[in-house]
Order: C-alpha cells, then sequence, then structure tokens
C-alpha cells in the first residue's frame, strides 16, 4: 500500500451529504455554498466569505479587487506553493521576496522592514502560515500600519490552527484571508478555496468578479458586465463535502498533531536533525511535517534518502523548491542563488513526512523504522 505524505480522510457522513446533494435540485449556484459560506465565516470569525474554485483563485482575485498594476509591488515567501508569488504575476505586478525565519519558516520580520524601508511601491505582503505554524502577525499588522500596505494572509496551510488560543486570529490581522480545500489540507471539497474579509466594499466586488464579472439586474433574468471576471465558481456538490468536512476539522488537528508528536519523541534524539519547531503563543496544525536533515552527517544524501523510501513504497515530499530559483523567476525578474540564503538552505535540507489522519500506526513505525536505520549508520 502507498503512504504519501498527504491524503484526505473521507467518511461515510461525507459520502451521504454528496449524494443528497446530487439527488437534490441544485448541484451549482445552490444553497449549499451559501450555507458553506456561513460556517466558514463563523469559524474564522470574518464578517464576510465567499467561497471559489481553488486557493489560487482566491489570491487572483484579491489582486484584481486590489487593482494591483505593474507599478505595484508584491512581497511573499520563497519558501511556498508557486500560487502565493504567480497571483502577482496574474495582476501584472511585480514580485520581490523575503527571506525565512530559521525557526518558523515563516517570514522573516526583520529582512520584511528592511526591505520595506527600501521599497517605496509595495502594494501587499503576502504572508504565509508555513506548514500550520503561524507568522508573527502582531508584528505583521504593526508593519501594515506602518508603511501603509494590504496584509493578505496565506492561510492554507494553517486551517485549524490557533494564534494565541484562538482558531478565528486570521483575519483580525488580515486584511484578507486565503483558503484552499485540496485533498491534502486539513480539510478538503476537492479542489476549492475561500476568501475572508471583513470589507464589504471588496466582499461585493469578489462576489462580481467570482462570476464572470456579471450584475444580475433586478428581474434576475438580464444580467450586465462592466468589467471581465472569472469563473471561479465552487460547486454544491463541493460544499456539501466542505460542510461535513469542517464538523470534523477540530478532530482532524487533533490526529496530525498526535502523528506529530510521535515523530518529535524520535527525532528529538538526534543532534543531526531538527524537528518543526511550535512557538508558544501558537497551537500547530501540521498540515506538513517539515524535518530538517543535515545530510553532511549521513552516509547518504537528500536524493537517496527520498529513493530508499520509495523503494519501500513511502513517498516523501520536499515543501518548496524555493519560487525565485525556478527558471520563469529567474529568467523575468533576474533573481539568483544566494539571493535568500536561509530559504535555499532550508530546501537542501528540508524533507516534509507523511502526516494526515488515516495514518496508521504501523505505517508511521515503519517510517519511522526505516529511519532508524540510516540514521544509526550516522551514529557509528
Amino acid at each position: 500500500m502507498k503512504i504519501s505524505y498527504g491524503k484526505q480522510s473521507v467518511n461515510l457522513d461525507d459520502i451521504r451529504s454528496v449524494v443528497k446533494v446530487l439527488k437534490s435540485d441544485f448541484l451549482t449556484t445552490g444553497p449549499k455554498i451559501l450555507d458553506f459560506e456561513n460556517k466558514l465565516k463563523k469559524f474564522m470569525g470574518s464578517k464576510f466569505c465567499i467561497s471559489v474554485s481553488n486557493g489560487t483563485a482566491a489570491l487572483h482575485l484579491v489582486g484584481l479587487v486590489e487593482k494591483w498594476n505593474k507599478d505595484d509591488l508584491i512581497l511573499t515567501s520563497p519558501i511556498s506553493f508557486l500560487a502565493s508569488a504567480n497571483c502577482a504575476i496574474y495582476n501584472n505586478a511585480k514580485i520581490d521576496f523575503i527571506d525565512i525565519d530559521e525557526d518558523t519558516y515563516t517570514l522573516d520580520i526583520e529582512k520584511l522592514e528592511k526591505k520595506l524601508k527600501i521599497k517605496k511601491n509595495v502594494k501587499a505582503v503576502i504572508a504565509v502560515d508555513y506548514a500550520g505554524h503561524p507568522c508573527d502577525w502582531k508584528k505583521l499588522k504593526s508593519l501594515s500600519v506602518k508603511y501603509n500596505f494590504k496584509l493578505i494572509n496565506d492561510n492554507c496551510h494553517a486551517i485549524g490552527t490557533k494564534y494565541f488560543n484562538r482558531f478565528d486570529y486570521a483575519i483580525k490581522y488580515a486584511d484578507y484571508v486565503t483558503h484552499s480545500y485540496h485533498p491534502v489540507k486539513n480539510i478538503t471539497t476537492g479542489e476549492g478555496g475561500a476568501i475572508f474579509t471583513n470589507n464589504k466594499k471588496s466582499n461585493d466586488k469578489l462576489k462580481i468578479l467570482r462570476s464572470h464579472g456579471m450584475l444580475r439586474n433586478k428581474n434576475m433574468i438580464d444580467y450586465s458586465l462592466h468589467e471581465i471576471g472569472y469563473n471561479y465558481r465552487l460547486t454544491d456538490i463541493q460544499c456539501a463535502l466542505g460542510i461535513s468536512q469542517l464538523t470534523r476539522l477540530k478532530f482532524f488537528v487533533k490526529k496530525r498533531r498526535s502523528i506529530a508528536k510521535r515523530y518529535n519523541n524520535f527525532f528529538k534524539k538526534y543532534n543531526f536533525v531538527k524537528i518543526p519547531m511550535e512557538k508558544k503563543f501558537c497551537t500547530h496544525s501540521y498540515h506538513l511535517y517539515p524535518l530538517i536533515i543535515n545530510f553532511g552527517r549521513l552516509s547518504i544524501d537528500k536524493k537517496k534518502l527520498i529513493s530508499i523510501f520509495r523503494k519501500n513504497n513511502i513517498f516523501l515530499q520536499v515543501h518548496y523548491f524555493p519560487i525565485h530559483l525556478q527558471p520563469y523567476y529567474k529568467k523575468r525578474f533576474k533573481f539568483k542563488v544566494g539571493d535568500f540564503r536561509v530559504a535555499e538552505n532550508f530546501y537542501k535540507k528540508e524533507i516534509s513526512l507523511p502526516i494526515y489522519p488515516d495514518l496508521k500506526q504501523k505505517d508511521q513505525s515503519k517510517i519511522i523504522g526505516i529511519f532508524k536505520k540510516i540514521f544509526k549508520k550516522a551514529q557509528l
């Protein structure tokens, strides 16, 4: 049986919820959309919520609403999925990166402020709650006020994370919060995402742009188009799954934390590995379990280690190859090796271990057992 780094957890309640919608009158643009959005809104503590087709669409729409253009600079982390940076390109804005903190792997606040002092055209900062650990949002909020930029929480990894003991922390600090509900995330709708905001004007605009840019007339038959939007709608089928998943989110996070604890108890014995940090002000939700390995202490390199696990049907992953070193970004923006050294060093040492609610203890024991054999040679 294949063991991957992440996997959805779907039960009979989820299936029944989806089947019920399949038997209903609405498969899309129906009542489940609003139901899901209301439940998300309540959990996240936001005034408004717009469900969308995926997390990338969420970031794209935020840029459209904020009217990013060629004169604007967007800052984000080089250690994230491509969408965190690509959304700036979609909106014809410029992109730059801030190196990561060596402990939490989120944005380095001091390096961010140094760049803010130099760059006067920063329109927004997209801060990623990497792996499920929140950024230092209090300091980020303070900087957004001081330097007058919009703050976006790419919260896709941190659904169910607590910051100062609150699940609903994200929208208290950011102007926008974006989610992805891809199958490996802490809850899933298959594909899907959402945008949270407390600004009614932004919410109204997001709603229009999510559906082609159409404005329905009062008769609800005719519509008018004043600007181009996109078909970024989520279906009732997906929302039914999301509603069901959301009821188990706290359970999912508890399971992830239990798996992480077992990993921690094993790996903390070795001085050439570094386990994920959990700052006192947060409760990590462990969307990922990023393990840092000093491969100089092993007889094998990263590629060989991943290969050993694959031969045992265990598929580790790496999160992420630094965005600034992707060929497109190097060519267009002239980024080069050495620009963000902490991120680059992190990539060389990081591997993401399997962590998901349905991971069986015997499978985790198998993973730990293989590491034990590899590490034994390092201690000879």
